[in-house]
């Protein structure tokens, strides 16, 4: 109970700055829009559309957070917990989406750059820096943006946003300056890899947890290798570990021991052995002890 006590705190956080940073980044998003608009620059064009997928990105995180929250039933036994990882998914193909939306845009524009209006254009990407650097720093100070997937997901959207500001600046000095107006696309190409490969890390990661593969911090020769020396064990099979959410990972395996155990003995070795693996960071373990006569040589991890 003290572990899902500790997750209820930390969504909690997660979901007061998710709250705040939503209502930050839309009306910035709004702002941005309609400069971009008049200005004519593609850089805030695509901030904008960033920012607006950010919004989305921030609802959607906050919606799998509240969802999450609701009790496990008899169709769903872990829960919704699942539904961040969903969440997580959908920000990292929605951020990809974006990175090839703005390249098709800078490649039209690279083939015949429409002027822009630098000064404006700076402005705004001076005031949307410093929006992005708030919101940053909020989520940093308050969030669990590295150990949970889904705000992984949410903080990679702001960053992503952030870079585009920093990309919009040195565009528009860029043309203030020289009057390279092809500094606008350019930019937004540099911008767009890098979304890119934001998007591409948490998609593969929410997919990884989705197809239930072994949690990346997890080795399970290791974890073979400590039940083995535990007295009584003869042998470990049916070993499987995956993730269930952000930081809540479970395993299960059948340990075969001596068939001339008392009960009270093999549910002695059974709490040994889940103590073992949950030093690894593991919550939910499953242990099935066995007599060796039921462990197949075929099966048996060597």
């Amino acid at each position: 109970m003290e572990h899902q006590h500790g997750s209820f705190h930390a969504d909690a956080g997660n979901v007061r700055v998710l709250r705040t940073a939503l209502l930050i980044t839309a009306a910035f998003m709004l702002i941005e829009a309609a400069v971009g608009v008049v200005s004519g620059s593609l850089a805030l064009l695509s901030d904008a559309g960033h920012m607006l997928s950010d919004a989305a990105a921030l609802g959607l995180a906050l919606l799998a957070f509240k969802l999450g929250e609701r009790p496990a039933d008899t169709a769903r036994s872990y829960g919704y917990q699942r539904v961040e990882i969903l969440a997580a998914a959908l920000n990292g193909l929605t951020l990809v989406a974006i990175a090839v939306w703005i390249v098709v845009e800078a490649v039209q524009r690279l083939l015949a750059p429409p002027r822009v209006v630098g000064w404006l254009m700076l402005c705004t990407a001076l005031l949307g820096l410093l929006v992005n650097l708030l919101v940053m720093a909020l989520m940093k100070r308050e969030a669990d943006t590295e150990g949970n997937i889904n705000m992984r997901g949410a903080y990679l959207h702001v960053l992503g946003d952030l870079l585009g500001s920093a990309g919009a600046i040195i565009a528009g000095i860029v043309m203030l300056v020289f009057g390279w107006y092809w500094a606008d696309p350019l930019i937004s190409l540099l911008i767009a890899a890098l979304i890119a490969k934001s998007g591409w890390q948490v998609l593969r990661d929410s997919v990884h947890v989705l197809m239930e593969g072994t949690p990346p911090q997890v080795d399970l020769a290791t974890i073979v290798s400590d039940i083995r020396q535990i007295d009584g064990v003869l042998d470990v099979h049916d070993l499987h570990a995956w993730t269930i959410t952000s930081r809540s990972h479970a395993l299960s395996c059948h340990i075969a021991v001596s068939g001339g155990l008392t009960v009270e003995q093999a549910a002695k070795i059974n709490a040994l052995v889940q103590a073992a693996v949950q030093k690894h960071g593991i919550g939910h373990v499953t242990i099935q002890t066995e007599p060796l006569s039921g462990c197949l040589k075929t099966d048996c991890l060597t």
